[in-house]
């Protein structure tokens, strides 16, 4: 079955640090630029960050720049997010997602998309 993992949410206090994985399971990941979103309650997908495949083109949102950190390690199968000084708005369901291309980051233009982590900030 191909499918995306994340792994690594949890529940941290403000300011705290939360490194999130991303791994294929079925599929390599090198061909695919990836993208990380998330979910807070009572609201839509947001777009965070993504990756190009080849690690070259990186995006991120607004609200997270600064703070988080999208790599790949492709020997890994593995995309991370680094977030950094957390804040209690960031708390939510993240998802990563695999597509064609940064161009097609999207929560509609995804080829894979994971179940998800919870990370929720707070004191």
């Amino acid at each position: 079955q191909l499918q995306l993992v994340e792994s690594g949410g949890g529940l941290v206090q403000p300011g705290g640090s939360l490194r999130l994985s991303c791994a294929g399971s079925g599929f390599t990941l090198d061909g695919y630029a990836i993208g990380w979103f998330r979910q807070a309650p009572g609201k839509g997908r947001e777009r965070i960050s993504c990756i190009s495949s080849s690690g070259s083109t990186i995006y991120y949102a607004d609200s997270v720049k600064g703070r988080f950190t999208i790599s790949r390690a492709n020997a890994k199968n593995t995309v991370y997010l680094q977030m950094n000084s957390l804040k209690r708005e960031d708390t939510g369901v993240y998802y990563c997602a695999a597509f064609s291309s940064v161009a097609t980051c999207i929560p509609g233009q995804y080829i894979y998309w994971g179940q998800g982590t919870q990370v929720t900030v707070s004191s």
